[in-house]
């Protein structure tokens, strides 16, 4: 609370309210427990509160977390906003750096060296499981403790219980990899975060592979070649194409119905599939193949609801 009250010139009760989740009534309770204390906080209920100009709370240490989010956070708004923003963000992470204890530097120095963003930026963010493990996978990476998960097949039907060596996380395209050797398949294996159902930190360690590098093994993987196709989408879908796109909408054109659509596949099948998805509020309008791929799929749709379902009588 003082913290929050530091930062601002007056604050009301209902405010603190809904930033902290707690009722006005506690509010007011631990602001008087704090001024009994010898904060010197001045208002009254209905107007504000603020504190005394010359009180100043002692410089707060950030948990390696808040340090490795706030690390994080300035990598990824180097490489996707306005290039003006580098030399400050280099600038501000050069300050903070210096300001933490040498342990904690150190994990965020290993945190960084595991941690890769690749690919062009989507136009929204990971889904929200990719967050919950995002932390809990760069910590085990750094400490190199084997993490025990549950993991959904790219079908989404088959889960398998996979017990794993991280070796960093990568951020392609919009999507958060874990790279990791699998003591499962015994082979090295990207693991998408988004579906992980469940990740565990164990409490047993494995060996540190000095010869691996997570840029070097991103670089010599193959790389598979993306086909650009063109898409006409209606208003009412624009919104749902820009989210679900892998690579993200890399040119779009309004237009009276909705916009016209660039992006690029790996798969004109998947495409298709994700096309017929969306009834006839998108068309497939380049390359060709792709349009017909989205023809023989809903003529064997159609198919399927043409047979009766209803029972013969005999």
């Amino acid at each position: 609370m003082v913290m929050y009250l530091q930062g601002r010139r007056l604050v009301r009760a209902e405010d603190m309210a809904a930033h902290f989740e707690i009722s006005v009534r506690t509010v007011y309770r631990d602001l008087a427990a704090l001024s009994e204390s010898g904060v010197p906080i001045s208002g009254e209920p209905g107007v504000g509160y603020s504190l005394l100009k010359s009180y100043y709370l002692p410089p707060v240490m950030l948990t390696e977390e808040e340090a490795s989010a706030l690390f994080l956070g300035a990598e990824m708004a180097k490489r996707f906003a306005d290039g003006s923003l580098r030399t400050p963000l280099d600038a501000a992470v050069l300050k903070l750096r210096a300001v933490l204890p040498r342990e904690r530097q150190e994990f965020v120095d290993q945190m960084a060296k595991k941690t890769v963003i690749v690919g062009p930026h989507r136009n929204s963010g990971a889904k929200s499981g990719s967050r919950e493990w995002l932390m809990k996978l760069q910590e085990a990476a750094v400490r190199r403790r084997v993490v025990q998960m549950s993991y959904r097949a790219r079908t989404g039907e088959e889960v398998t219980a996979r017990r794993v060596e991280p070796l960093g996380v990568v951020l392609s395209s919009g999507v958060w990899y874990l790279v990791a050797w699998c003591r499962l398949r015994r082979s090295m294996r990207h693991f998408r975060l988004d579906r992980m159902l469940q990740v565990d930190l164990t409490q047993e360690t494995f060996e540190p592979r000095p010869e691996f590098s997570l840029v070097q093994h991103l670089q010599s993987m193959p790389q598979e070649e993306m086909t650009p196709v063109r898409l006409r989408v209606s208003r009412c879908a624009l919104e749902r194409v820009r989210r679900e796109s892998h690579v993200g909408v890399l040119e779009e054109k309004a237009t009276p119905e909705g916009a016209e659509i660039t992006t690029a596949t790996y798969s004109l099948d998947w495409l298709a599939y994700w096309l017929l998805s969306f009834g006839g509020e998108a068309e497939a309008l380049e390359p060709e193949c792709l349009r017909q791929k989205v023809r023989d799929l809903a003529e064997r749709v159609s198919l399927k609801h043409a047979e009766s379902t209803e029972p013969q009588l005999v």
